[in-house]
């Protein structure tokens, strides 16, 4: 017996938010009460500046901005309060690399993400 397209939009549902991203992107995630958050301003505006960057690292940006479903989500999953800024750099594997109450300067997000070893790793290879 196959599974009903309800069954597979439920279980995609109840799929963690990252589990898409695992072993192929890194992701920041950005939480804010509301979009009209200044660090959260602050740090959009700094990611703006650098999408080369991002791009080169696997680097993508999920937002959990707000009172929302995936917001509360994503919230949950990284452990984060409703209230506040929080940045979370995620790694390939799942895993919390780096988390900060301020914007983080794309240099020190990059240099984090340099140093980690998946990611030398790739380095090497693109030699």
């Amino acid at each position: 017996m196959g599974l009903g397209l309800a069954t597979l939009a439920a279980c995609a549902a109840a799929a963690g938010p990252l589990d898409a991203y695992r072993g192929r992107s890194r992701v920041l995630v950005l939480s804010a009460p509301d979009g009209a958050d200044a660090e959260l301003t602050a740090q959009r505006a700094g990611l703006g500046s650098v999408p080369g960057g991002m791009a080169e690292r696997d680097l993508v940006v999920l937002e959990a901005v707000g009172a929302g479903v995936e917001a509360q989500a994503l919230r949950a999953r990284l452990a984060l309060p409703a209230h506040g800024f929080r940045a979370v750099l995620v790694g390939k594997d799942g895993g919390a690399k780096l988390t900060a109450e301020e914007p983080i300067p794309s240099e020190a997000l990059f240099a984090t993400i340099d140093a980690m070893p998946m990611r030398r790793g790739e380095m090497l290879r693109r030699r």
